[in-house]
């Protein structure tokens, strides 16, 4: 398809890599990174940002962006960001359908969702507003196209206190979304993946009111005049590179008469110093007021003990006037600008000094990566809030141990101005190696303490959604590690007297592994944190090894923290906190981690009971499945199952192959519910179906049978069943179904077909309920699939549609073994992270008498 030509738009683009906030290089920040690189884009992403950057622009958004289908099924991802930092969002890049947010039911549903203030997304989307507790409102419109869902359309504006949207801002966006999915549709159809697997890319959308900050160079030879400028130096002129004459006449033609002069006065001062000069000058072009530029000279020497003959430098348009930057040098404060990337655009002489960077190395930066120590984890809150909800904020960061700043930040639509103060040292002193509850200090300020008081409700909220214990460390690396900006966690179980491993991420290879087991007389702090049930905090790595002599450090200079996992008095194990930095620990911050360490603990007991009862279950389900099928001959049967992943218990589903007097008899079930009660079930209802048949029963009365035995077994239990009886020698078979999904016939050429079996009503409703039986026949090399609805459902699409995958799949399957086409059916069905439910799969293969080679025949071979 054609890009759309409004996609000429000069957007900024980053794509983020694999830092997170906090964490950088041991080199430093690289200049211009803002944690990744800028890219060009591909036709998806230019679809994606235009449509992002247009539908926002039209509700009057300052923010947004557009989450896109992912190959996992039942996971969307972040694809792009219009006007926020990406880095702002990291918890969020990555969204299951299934969670109680407003994206997941959006695409869900397929529904717009209107959020008008924090107060209406408290009431609807509590999650929500545990991570992000600020006021602000949100749009979130689906974007498909037929059958196909593609993602969700995002955007996000001031809160309008609990006003509805109005009507044409409303049909706007979710037109945008309806366009989008039509665009995303064309790519589709013309073989485009329209996916996304990576990490998100950030937009600065154009500002027609507003010149970015540019950056030029230049290299002038002082001897012959000579002046060698790049293309955005040109550009700052408004010349053409082509038409720049290539001389320091070129230069000074655009410098207001006063200040030509400045340029020899850079020369001179570089030449007789040796170092770098800065000087503030004024350019014209055309009929605009004079704007105010920036222009640093360094001296390149030829050899030891020869004077400079060249200058190299840069000049740098701040984007603004000449009042508005000299007025800014006059103030005593630090005054700073940034857009809505948080790149810094404007710093005056005080917040230079503030800093201790030099104003040509902070202009054109992402705030935290120019300035080291605004980049910590109760920072990124202030961040959010000023860039979301519109909110002045005010906090004090540390530079050192007795050094400290007020930074305050005054949003706006087009971007943060921001100052910097001398600030005397926080009530509480940073953390020193002890444990917690010495006395409660108090946070930088009152937002410090919000972050702190919302942080264990989004904990919980998410971890009532972990089953497993996998679950819960995972809902722990995703929540908790960005919250307090760690790098590495470590959980560790108990279980007779003894610390098994769990869960680790981000140590070095191998090296927990020597902890792996140890008993509770060992003297490591993982260990004497559980029994004595009080965390344990060090501030630095040689503060741990001194606490600890002889015990294995890794390499990191970071912090460490060590919390006790005990659950209604009962110890459950301990969970290991790693920092890549030294830092301390508030009082109040210990008191946090120490309460989310008892929800830790809470779901992982939870978890335990999980893995117990489910074994259990699964036990008793596994002893009712056949554990050999009849061999009957011209005829082979291959039965699979496969547990869900999702949920506290396994599921009822069955199958089975019963040899009786009137033929092959093939049935598939699902009982509704999960766990022991609906294991026990099934095995009541095979038994029943298995005495009906081996009793001489026609099929409509086998099913009969069972409909009634199950209601005087339990009137509020149900369940679905297909039940097919088959002649191997004719293979003509008769089909009756109680709600069950249509099976599918493979033809001998490779053709498949959804049949179309009429059926009764569940089984356990209507004890008089009647089957219809239905014929049909399996030629020699036709398969027939019966299966249970967990192979075809896929969350946010249609059944329909995993019907059709199905098909199709088995449709391609050729010169295999129907044993080899049912392991590869259940193949693409494990690859799903995510499973609701379990999977029963029964395929059927007739041959002739004359075939040797048993293997599914292609499409167009006899």
């Amino acid at each position: 398809m054609r890009v759309p030509a409004a996609l000429a738009h000069p957007f900024y683009v980053t794509r983020y890599g694999a830092a997170r906030p906090g964490a950088r290089s041991e080199r430093g920040p690289q200049r211009g990174t803002s944690g990744g690189a800028v890219h060009p884009l591909d036709e998806l992403g230019l679809v994606l940002a235009e449509a992002a950057v247009h539908s926002i622009g039209t509700v009057g958004g300052h923010a947004g962006g557009v989450y896109l289908r992912s190959r996992t099924p039942g996971l969307l991802r972040l694809a792009v960001v219009v006007g926020l930092p990406g880095e702002l969002l990291r918890p969020w890049w990555r969204m299951h359908v299934n969670r109680p947010l407003p994206v997941a039911e959006c695409h869900r549903r397929s529904q717009f969702i209107h959020l008008a203030d924090g107060e209406e997304a408290m009431q609807r989307f509590p999650q929500l507003m545990a991570g992000l507790p600020f006021p602000f409102s949100s749009l979130y419109a689906p974007v498909r196209s037929g059958d196909e869902r593609f993602g969700v359309l995002v955007a996000l504006g001031p809160a309008t206190a609990g006003e509805p949207v109005a009507e044409a801002d409303r049909r706007r966006f979710t037109d945008a979304g309806t366009r989008l999915g039509a665009a995303l549709g064309e790519l589709h159809h013309d073989g485009t993946p329209v996916r996304w697997d990576g990490e998100p890319f950030a937009v600065q959308a154009p500002d027609p009111t507003t010149r970015p900050v540019r950056i030029g160079t230049f290299d002038w030879d002082l001897g012959s005049g000579a002046l060698i400028a790049d293309e955005e130096l040109c550009a700052i002129l408004g010349v053409d590179p082509a038409d720049f004459p290539g001389t320091i006449g070129g230069l000074t033609a655009h410098l207001t008469p006063e200040d030509a002069y400045q340029l020899w006065a850079v020369a001179r001062e570089a030449s007789q110093t040796g170092r770098p000069v800065v000087r503030r000058m004024r350019i014209r072009r055309d009929d605009d007021p004079p704007s105010l530029v920036e222009l640093t000279g360094r001296p390149v020497h030829a050899a030891p003990g020869i004077g400079t003959r060249r200058v190299t430098g840069s000049l740098v348009d701040l984007g603004t006037g000449v009042v508005s930057g000299e007025a800014g040098d006059r103030l005593p404060d630090g005054l700073f600008s940034l857009d809505r990337s948080c790149r810094i655009t404007y710093a005056n002489h005080s917040a230079e000094d503030l800093i201790g960077t030099p104003r040509d190395q902070l202009v054109g930066r992402v705030l935290w990566e120019a300035v080291p120590w605004l980049d910590r984890p109760g920072h990124w809150d202030h961040y959010r809030a000023a860039l979301l909800a519109h909110t002045p904020v005010q906090f004090r960061a540390g530079r050192g141990e007795d050094d400290w700043i007020t930074v305050s930040l005054f949003p706006g639509l087009e971007g943060v101005t921001g100052t910097l103060a001398a600030a005397e040292r926080p009530d509480y002193t940073p953390g020193s190696v002890s444990s917690a509850g010495a006395g409660l200090g108090t946070f930088a300020s009152p937002a410090d303490r919000v972050s702190a008081l919302y942080r264990p409700v989004a904990l919980a909220i998410a971890l009532t959604e972990a089953v497993t214990a996998r679950q819960v460390s995972a809902v722990v690396t995703e929540e908790l590690l960005p919250a307090f900006g760690g790098r590495q966690l470590a959980i560790y179980v108990l279980h007779e007297r003894h610390l098994y491993l769990a869960w680790e991420t981000g140590f070095p290879a191998g090296f927990l592994a020597p902890f792996d087991g140890v008993g509770l007389d060992a003297r490591i702090p993982g260990v004497e944190t559980l029994t004595t049930g009080r965390p344990i905090f060090f501030e630095s790595m040689d503060k741990l090894a001194a606490a600890y002599p002889g015990l294995a450090i890794d390499a990191s200079v970071g912090a460490r923290a060590f919390l006790p996992l005990i659950a209604s008095g009962r110890p459950v194990g301990s969970c290991i906190l790693g920092f890549d930095h030294p830092r301390g620990f508030a009082p109040e911050e210990r008191t946090v981690l120490t309460a989310l360490a008892g929800l830790i603990a809470q779901a992982l007991e939870r978890a335990q009971r999980y893995d117990s009862e489910s074994a259990l279950a699964r036990g008793l389900q596994a002893a009712l499945l056949p554990n050999r099928l009849p061999v009957v001959k011209d005829v082979e049967t291959v039965g699979r199952y496969l547990p869900g992943t999702q949920g506290m218990d396994v599921g009822g589903d069955w199958y089975d192959v019963i040899d009786t007097a009137r033929g092959l008899a093939l049935v598939i079930g699902d009982v509704q519910g999960h766990g022991v009660s609906a294991a026990a079930i099934m095995g009541q209802l095979r038994s029943a179906v298995r005495a009906f048949a081996l009793a001489d029963r026609e099929p409509d009365e086998v099913l009969s049978g069972t409909n009634r035995l199950l209601i005087d077994l339990d009137p509020a239990q149900f369940a679905t069943c297909c039940y097919v009886l088959l002649d191997p020698v004719t293979g003509t078979a008769r089909a009756v179904r109680a709600g069950h999904p249509q099976p599918l016939l493979r033809g001998p050429d490779g053709t498949t077909e959804v049949l179309d079996l009429p059926g009764g009503l569940i089984l356990g409703v209507d004890a008089e309920e009647r089957y219809p039986v239905s014929e049909l026949t399996l030629a020699p090399g036709a398969v027939l699939a019966l299966f249970t609805d967990g192979l075809i459902e896929e969350a946010g699409t249609d059944i329909d549609a995993g019907v059709e995958r199905l098909r199709a799949t088995l449709s391609r399957v050729s010169r295999i073994t129907i044993a080899d086409a049912a392991d590869r059916l259940i193949r693409e069905a494990r690859q799903a992270e995510d499973r609701p439910d379990d999977i029963a799969l029964l395929l059927t293969a007739r041959w002739s008498q004359r075939e040797t080679d048993r293997t599914l025949a292609g499409p167009g071979r006899p």
